[in-house]
């Protein structure tokens, strides 16, 4: 590719602030830009993953990137063989996460992949339904065994405590500092099992909507991108579940009569033991208890953040919701997803554009077409198996861990244990299993404490930081398909980061996620505990939405994010709702402020902001 120059900062010569020096202990060696590989790192375009990783990555959190990290690429570049697609690289930046996409830029090269990738590809294309049905069952097979994993408690060093005799009796041979460091095996294990079983599907996925998207724009030279995407909307998915189990429970609490106790602006635990006074409020807590497994194990966040916690951890979150969706249902209101209507207007969009091609064409367009809307359910669903169920489980089988080293005096904190990598924490257990099995003190408590503390300050000082945008020399054009239908970065974008004006601008420009316009105060969400502050009829102004977020779209009038391309979640949950989106803006959160009447052009792609303070 032709390379533009003046480019952005150099990953060697970004001006990171001084008051994170130090802040490359915190991360494994391979996650940093090293001088041996310079050259290499430097002709490369690197771009900060906010749609995944927008806050800075606590040191054992980093998990959960290199987990995608390897499994992304590995599906990609060795084993469907996706033509025109190699791997993602990533790199961590004063905390925060940089990554970079191979694309196949040699045609010859692209030929053979495809070769590849025809034969493997279309077998899970041929046999979908059922080799997804058997994802299924594995994801949660791995689940199961998550929640089954027991984490063994050893007494202190100087505690004249013993194994149980079963060890000696039933010939076990092995000890409980064994079963310790087998467990936190298993856990690694676990999380890094179930991101090859995430991306199992998802790239074929996104191959089958940009083979499709590719064809509708060779065939069809006017479409706009949110046309393709709107003909394969209205596929219900399981990620709206959990508020629909939110809906379901805001019904039966006005059907049994005990709306006005679940209306109290009071924490949910005093709720809870409000609806206990009453048969009709225990009846309606059994309701609770039915929809809270699986469905209340949904991350208040993206789910790739230990401090993202669900529902289950949180219930004022959903108690929150339950109210709201109360006060629409006694006012008059459906909670329905227009399902019905948008299935119309994809299948009259989709005869439309049919009909414009000759048979052979028509016949390629509506394979194309339908094998998209086949695979489009796993796109979203697999959000809820691995970053929602499984790793709401696994936060707090860490927190198990993080228990045993405050009671061994390692930590002060139960959370403490996110402020090591996980090579540190399998490092400190096995310092903990020594001093346990010799019976004299470990190093851990006198070595732990401070670093954990410095790492603290860091981790704060870091989220104060507002990295550059992207590192290195962009390519002339952008052609790594999952680079723009994902993270929604083009040459566009670039050029937008390129202009330190663009911050400030009274227009904004993204992708046109959802179709429609509309105009409203904005209201400028950062994170999940704001939500509340969202009012009816205002537009929602925030860096991404994830799919716990369900309940505040039917309040809002339009979306507009931050971050994300026509695949985004947020450009996908607005086409299901009916509501206008603008993804990918850059600067919406900087830009607007709450109160601000703004106009939101869906079809366009454009963002006004009408009145200045």
């Amino acid at each position: 590719m032709t390379q533009k120059n003046g480019a952005f900062p150099s990953p060697f010569e970004v001006e990171i602030p001084a008051e994170l020096e130090g802040w490359e202990e915190m991360y494994p060696y391979y996650y940093l830009f090293s001088e041996e590989r310079r050259e290499f790192e430097e002709s490369k375009f690197w771009f900060q993953d906010r749609m995944h990783h927008p806050e800075p990555l606590y040191p054992f959190d980093t998990i959960t990137a290199e987990s995608w990290w390897v499994a992304l690429s590995q599906y990609t570049t060795r084993i469907f063989v996706i033509p025109p697609a190699l791997g993602i690289d990533q790199r961590v930046v004063g905390g925060y996460l940089y990554i970079s996409a191979n694309a196949v830029t040699d045609p010859d090269l692209v030929q053979k992949r495809l070769e590849h990738f025809q034969k493997r590809a279309g077998y899970y294309y041929q046999n979908w339904d059922t080799l997804y049905a058997k994802w299924k069952e594995k994801a949660e097979q791995v689940i199961r065994e998550l929640e089954e994993l027991e984490v063994p408690d050893l007494p202190r060093y100087d505690e004249q405590v013993y194994e149980d005799e079963s060890v000696v009796m039933e010939g076990a041979g092995i000890g409980s500092g064994y079963r310790l460091l087998e467990a936190w095996d298993r856990l690694i294990e676990s999380c890094y099992k179930i991101w090859q079983y995430h991306f199992e599907f998802l790239n074929l996925g996104y191959g089958a909507y940009v083979t499709y998207f590719d064809f509708c724009k060779k065939n069809f030279p006017d479409i706009s991108d949110q046309t393709i995407a709107r003909m394969v909307a209205g596929i219900d998915v399981i990620l709206y579940r959990p508020d629909q189990e939110l809906r379901n429970l805001a019904k039966k609490a006005i059907e049994l009569g005990v709306a006005d106790v679940l209306k109290q602006n009071k924490p949910a635990e005093e709720i809870m033991a409000d609806l206990e006074k009453s048969e009709a409020g225990k009846q309606w807590l059994e309701a609770l208890e039915q929809a809270r497994q699986p469905w209340f194990n949904f991350s208040t966040g993206t789910g790739f953040y230990h401090h993202h916690r669900s529902w289950n951890d949180n219930l004022d979150i959903p108690f929150a919701a339950i109210r709201g969706y109360i006060e629409q249902l006694e006012q008059g209101n459906t909670l329905d997803r227009p399902l019905e209507e948008i299935q119309k207007e994809r299948d009259r969009l989709a005869d439309e554009y049919a009909a414009l091609l000759d048979e052979e064409s028509r016949k390629a367009f509506l394979d194309l077409l339908n094998l998209a809307r086949t695979v489009y359910p796993y796109v979203e669903e697999h959000n809820f198996y691995v970053e929602h169920w499984h790793h709401s489980i696994m936060w707090n089988k860490v927190r198990e861990f993080g228990r045993l080293f405050v009671k061994h005096g390692f930590f002060e904190d139960v959370d403490d244990i996110f402020y090591l990598h996980r090579f540190e924490i399998y490092s400190a257990l096995y310092d903990l299993v020594t001093s346990w099995a010799v019976g004299t003190p470990a190093r851990g408590p006198g070595y732990w404490p401070s670093i954990i503390a410095r790492r603290k300050e860091l981790i704060e000082r870091m989220k104060a930081w507002n990295p550059p945008p992207a590192l290195g020399t962009p390519p002339e054009v952008i052609t790594e398909p999952f680079t723009i239908i994902l993270w929604g970065i083009t040459s566009e974008t670039i050029e937008e980061w390129r202009r330190p004006e663009a911050a400030a601008a009274a227009t904004l420009k993204g992708f046109a996620g959802s179709p429609g316009q509309v105009e409203g105060p904005a209201r400028v969400i950062r994170r999940a505990e704001e939500l509340d502050q969202v009012q009816e009829g205002e537009i929602l102004v925030c860096p991404i939405t994830t799919p716990s977020w369900a309940p505040v779209f039917p309040r809002v009038k339009a979306v507009v994010t931050d971050i994300g391309g026509m695949m985004s979640h947020a450009a996908i949950v607005c086409r299901e709702y009916g509501i206008p989106a603008v993804v990918g803006t850059g600067y919406g959160t900087k830009t607007i402020k709450s109160g601000q009447r703004i106009r939101v052009d869906g079809n366009t792609g454009v963002v006004e902001i009408l009145d200045h303070e």
